[in-house]
């Protein structure tokens, strides 16, 4: 397939997802129809189990859609993955304990056969980005869980790819730590001007990030509600003690709840 030209990076039409097990079908997604548009930073909120991160990974061809259609910027997930579409920001950092912060974030540019001069160049300007300059001969386990996560950040954003997909990557990080990561991530979003799924369990999180929040039910996960937030693209923290937030994460659990009785019927 070739990119249409439309501001739509990624469009799902009708997804399902069963796995076949042992002990039978699990109908991971069904009926799943969303677009996501150029430049948005979308959450996906939902129960444990209901198919957020599986449909990450339908986005990152690492797991294939057994119904419906997807497609990244106007192509297969496949061909997506070989044209390195996206980034990837998994829950834990992932870093190789025995290579540097500068040599883990590196690391795919070596595989896809960057100069010696382009993965420096690259690799300060992504530790810049992250707030992590200086920081390149340091080793994992010198750093913070916080700073790690920045890390992993820097290495998904060093080929520079126009979507980054990140799997609740502040997910295990405590609230003070959590909070701090959100508005660093904000700001990176506004510089880099990146299309952003975001996959988080935590709605006030949720609500504070993002330009559209998609609500899920348990499995098999629905959409229950996608809401386009209208708090302004700078959000300060008390942004979160505003009625309009508060209103937002209202709607969130109404959404939540709704997923749960339509489960239970």
């Amino acid at each position: 397939m070739t990119q249409t030209p439309t501001s739509s990076v990624i469009q799902a039409q009708d997804l399902g997802l069963t796995f076949q097990t042992n002990d039978g079908p699990v109908h991971a997604l069904k009926d799943v129809t969303l677009t996501i548009n150029k430049g948005e930073f979308v959450s996906f909120i939902g129960p444990s189990g209901c198919g957020k991160t599986t449909f990450l990974r339908t986005i990152a061809d690492l797991e294939q859609p057994t119904a419906g259609t997807l497609t990244v910027n106007g192509m297969s997930p496949s061909e997506a993955r070989k044209a390195r579409a996206y980034g990837y920001v998994f829950q834990a950092a992932g870093l190789y304990p025995w290579r540097t912060i500068g040599g883990n974030i590196k690391l795919p540019l070596e595989i896809m056969g960057f100069s010696k001069a382009e993965q420096k160049e690259r690799c300060a300007r992504v530790l810049e980005l992250v707030e992590l300059a200086g920081f390149e001969k340091k080793f994992p386990w010198q750093l913070s869980g916080g700073m790690q996560q920045r890390a992993s950040i820097a290495r998904a954003l060093a080929f520079d790819a126009d979507i980054l997909l990140m799997d609740e990557p502040f997910g295990a990080l405590d609230e003070i730590v959590r909070d701090r990561l959100n508005e660093e991530l904000l700001k990176l979003w506004a510089r880099t001007e990146k299309t952003i799924g975001f996959v988080t369990h935590s709605i006030p999180e949720a609500v504070y990030l993002s330009t559209k929040i998609v609500v899920m039910s348990p499995r098999p996960g629905r959409i229950t509600d996608i809401i386009e937030s209208p708090l302004p693209k700078e959000r300060p923290l008390d942004i979160r003690d505003s009625q309009q937030f508060i209103d937002i994460a209202h709607r969130v659990r109404e959404g939540l709840r709704a997923g749960y009785d339509e489960a239970a019927e």
